[in-house]
Parts: structure tokens; C-alpha cells; sequence
């Protein structure tokens, strides 16, 4: 017995070690930008682990460059009408269609279904050349069409998420509703999509941080006219001959990422119990 606890004792001191391990792992890099962001422009590249003390700490000088000669304030309103019209459309949408495949049983929401499913799997970089070519053909390429493009990309598991949690509704709350004189869509918005409000911001959370650090199609499709917060910050990237601030760089990455992990500090717990509604239930 004594043999036992102490087995389970350095076993469960290995897994804290490991643990603490992982996490400075994965939390260095962050420091390591906050530390450079407060570093003169000569120090980052040169010193960049050292602490920004003496002739190297520069305060707020690299923040007020880098957000007031990149563009980046237009770029972050920019971000933030893609990211909150993205993910309330794909959670309007998706959730609307995953009810009805449940709910109508045919060959044709069956096959639907497998579609969406199928999405999932099919990498971006096979079709962005085509899509850039079709979405500048239907005039997409603006602040307003590339929504309806992230609905295409992100429908996929929006829908298998929502299908899941769908099943686990009894039927007979809806035909309740139905007989006390509820059309389809009352049914839905008043009883329905209430009950998906765990799944609904789980998806929430994944698509807006996907959605906020996209780079790649905010390029492809509108471009550096219209810069989002990452393709801005990678502009500012590209300076002549060493001529870029990486100062103001580093201060650029640290305002990009303080809102995303607000968002998911605030609303993780609603992850793992989204996931396994929408997964185990189904």
C-alpha cells in the first residue's frame, strides 16, 4: 500500500514537472515579444533576451510608432467588423442549417451533411487560387463579401458541432411549441437556438480566433489596401535593408494579441462543454 501512494506520488511530481515545463515552453515566445516591445529598435535584434533596462528601455516610444505609422487603428476596426460580422453570420447560419438536417431525415440532408463534413478536410491552399478568381469575379474582394467567404470556410464544423447538439433536443419541445402556434422560424429563435447557446459559443471562440489571425485570405482577397491586423503587422515587416522597427513591431504583435486572449480567457470555460455537447451527444 505504502508502495502504491508513493509510486503515485512521484508519478503525479513527473506529471507537474512536465506540465510547468510545457507551459514556460509555450509562454516564453509571449514574454519574450512583451519584453522586446519596450526595447529600442537597435537592442531587438542584437540582444533580444536581454531585460529592457538602462539605454535599452525606450517606455511606450515603440507603441505610439508602430500603431500610428502603420495603419494599424484602421486595420484593427477593420479586423473587428470582419471577425464580429464573420462569426455572427456563421453561427446564424450554421446553426439554422444543422437543425434542419436533423430534423428533416432525407437522402438529400443526409448527403448535406457529408458535404459539410467533407469541407472539413479540404486543405485551403488547394483552392485559393481558384476562390481568389471567382470571389473578384462576383465582387467579393471587400469588407462585405469576405464574410460570406469565411461562411463558406468555417460552415463545416460550425454545422458537425451543431448537428450533434441538435440530436440531444427532444423533439417534443418543438412540437410543443408548434402547438401552442409557433411557425418554423419562432420555433427556432424562441425555443431552439436557446438550447444552443453552449455550443453556439464554442463555436463562437474558435471561429473568431481563427477568423482574427487569419492572414493568408484577408490577403488573397482584399489585399494590402485594406489591411486586417495581421497583414498589416506583416507589412510593417518589410522594411529596406534593415531599415524595419522592430521595436514598433514587437509592440504591434503585443496590442494584435490582447484582445484574442481576453476573449478566450473570458469564455473558455464554455469550450470543452461545447465540444463534448456537440461531439459526444451526437
Amino acid at each position: 500500500m505504502v508502495e502504491k501512494d508513493t509510486s503515485y506520488k512521484v508519478s503525479s511530481y513527473i506529471r507537474t514537472f512536465v506540465l510547468i515545463v510545457l507551459t514556460i515552453i509555450f509562454i516564453f515566445p509571449i514574454l519574450l515579444v512583451l519584453m522586446n516591445s519596450f526595447k529600442s529598435r537597435l537592442y531587438v535584434s542584437t540582444v533580444p533576451f536581454a531585460l529592457p533596462l538602462g539605454d535599452m528601455f525606450v517606455g511606450l516610444e515603440n507603441y505610439i510608432n508602430g500603431l500610428t505609422t502603420s495603419g494599424f487603428f484602421k486595420a484593427f476596426l477593420r479586423s473587428v467588423w470582419i471577425s464580429v460580422m464573420g462569426v455572427g453570420v456563421i453561427i446564424l447560419c450554421t446553426s439554422m442549417t444543422a437543425w434542419y438536417i436533423v430534423r428533416v431525415k432525407d437522402k438529400f440532408t443526409k448527403a448535406l451533411y457529408y458535404v459539410f463534413v467533407f469541407s472539413m478536410i479540404v486543405p485551403f491552399q488547394m483552392v485559393m487560387y481558384t476562390l481568389t478568381f471567382v470571389v473578384t469575379s462576383v465582387y467579393f474582394d471587400n469588407i462585405f463579401g469576405i464574410v460570406l467567404v469565411y461562411l463558406g470556410f468555417g460552415a463545416g464544423l460550425a454545422v458537425f458541432m451543431f448537428c450533434g447538439f441538435v440530436k440531444s433536443i427532444p423533439l417534443e419541445v418543438e412540437e410543443a411549441a408548434t402547438i401552442d402556434g409557433c411557425n418554423p422560424l419562432q420555433t427556432y429563435f424562441l425555443v431552439v437556438f436557446p438550447m444552443l447557446k453552449p455550443t453556439a459559443i464554442t463555436v463562437a471562440i474558435l471561429q473568431a480566433m481563427w477568423i482574427w489571425n487569419d492572414y493568408l485570405l484577408p490577403y488573397l482577397i482584399l489585399g494590402s489596401d485594406h489591411k486586417t491586423v495581421p497583414v498589416a503587422i506583416q507589412l510593417a515587416m518589410q522594411g529596406a535593408y534593415g531599415s524595419t522597427d522592430y521595436g514598433g513591431f514587437m509592440a504591434m504583435l503585443v496590442v494584435s494579441i490582447i484582445p484574442i486572449i481576453a476573449f478566450y480567457i473570458s469564455s473558455q470555460k464554455y469550450i470543452i462543454k461545447g465540444v463534448i455537447a456537440g461531439a459526444v451527444k451526437g
